[in-house]
C-alpha cells in the first residue's frame, strides 16, 4: 500500500463564501482547505488529522493532530465537534467525512474511530493546558487573585483570563485592574472566559482552586494563542476578546515561529 508523500492539500483560494474567522486570524498565516466545507482558513484556526502507520491488515486510522506536528500528509477541518460529527454521521462508514478523507489520502485504506470528535476535543484541551502548564513552568503564568490584581494594577499582565465557573464578581475586579494598569478605562476590555472550569484547571496546572489565569509575557500570549484558538474553533465559539498588546496580532513572530515545523502539511 502506498502511503501519500508530504504535500500541501491546497494552496490556493476557494469561491466560496468565507467562513468566519476567529479573533486574532492574520493575513500573512499559510490557509488551508477545510476537506469538509471546501473554504479556506487560516492554518492556525483549522485542525490537522493525520494517519497512523498501516496496522498488520494495511489499514491506516485517523488520528486528530491538534499540533500540527506529525509527519506525512494532513488533512485539515475547519469545523465544530457538531459539524464533524454529522459529517460521520452521514451515510454508511463515516459518511462525508470519509469520502472527503480517501481524496485526501490517496491509497490509504483508512479506518475512522467513532469516537474521533470526542478524541480531537481531548487533543486539543490537552494541546491548551499543555502550553498552560509550560509557560506556569517559565514563571510567565500567573495565578491566585490577589497576585493577578497587583501586577495588572501595574501595567505588568498582558492577557488575562478566568475558569468557565469563575465568580461574575471577581472576574469584574480583575478585568478593571486590568484596565487601569493598562490605561483602557471604559474600553470594555475584559479576560477571556476559558473552555474549561476551575476543576480542570487545577488539575492541568496541579494547583489548588485555579480561578483566573493571567500572563506577563506578550509572547507567551502568542504561544498560547495557537492551541487556544482551534479549541475554540472546534468548540464552535469565537475568540472574541480584545487584547491589545498581548493579542498573537501584535506578539513578536518569533513566538508564533516556533510552533510551526518546516515540511509539515
Amino acid at each position: 500500500m502506498r502511503i501519500p508523500h508530504n504535500e500541501p492539500l491546497d494552496s490556493g483560494t476557494s469561491g466560496r463564501a468565507e467562513r468566519p474567522k476567529i479573533h486574532g486570524s492574520a493575513a500573512a498565516d499559510p490557509e488551508r482547505k477545510c476537506i469538509l466545507t471546501g473554504d479556506n482558513g487560516s492554518r492556525d484556526d483549522l485542525l490537522r488529522l493525520a494517519i497512523s502507520p498501516p496496522k498488520p491488515d494495511g489499514t491506516c486510522e485517523v488520528l486528530p493532530d491538534a499540533l500540527a506536528r506529525a509527519p506525512g500528509r494532513g488533512a485539515w477541518i475547519g469545523v465544530s465537534r457538531g459539524e464533524l460529527e454529522a459529517a460521520i454521521a452521514t451515510g454508511k462508514g463515516g459518511g462525508k467525512l470519509k469520502a472527503a478523507l480517501a481524496r485526501a489520502f490517496k491509497g490509504a485504506a483508512l479506518t475512522i474511530p467513532t469516537d474521533l470528535p470526542e478524541r480531537a476535543e481531548a487533543a486539543l484541551r490537552r494541546a491548551f493546558t499543555d502550553r498552560l502548564g509550560l509557560e506556569m513552568k517559565g514563571g510567565r503564568l500567573l495565578t491566585g487573585s490577589d497576585r493577578i490584581a497587583e501586577n495588572a494594577r501595574m501595567g505588568k499582565v498582558s492577557w488575562l483570563a478566568h475558569a468557565a465557573d469563575a465568580g461574575e464578581d471577581g472576574s469584574r475586579k480583575l478585568d478593571q485592574a486590568w484596565r487601569v494598569g493598562r490605561e483602557e478605562e471604559g474600553s470594555g476590555l475584559h479576560g477571556l472566559t476559558l473552555p474549561l472550569d476551575r476543576a480542570a484547571l487545577s488539575v492541568a496546572l496541579g494547583r489548588d482552586n485555579v480561578v483566573h489565569l493571567a500572563l506577563t509575557d506578550r509572547e507567551a500570549a502568542a504561544r498560547l494563542d495557537l492551541p487556544l484558538r482551534r479549541l475554540l474553533r472546534f468548540l464552535g465559539q469565537g475568540y472574541e476578546q480584545e487584547m491589545g498588546a498581548g493579542s498573537a496580532e501584535t506578539a513578536a513572530p518569533a513566538a508564533r515561529d516556533e510552533l510551526r515545523f518546516e515540511g509539515l502539511d
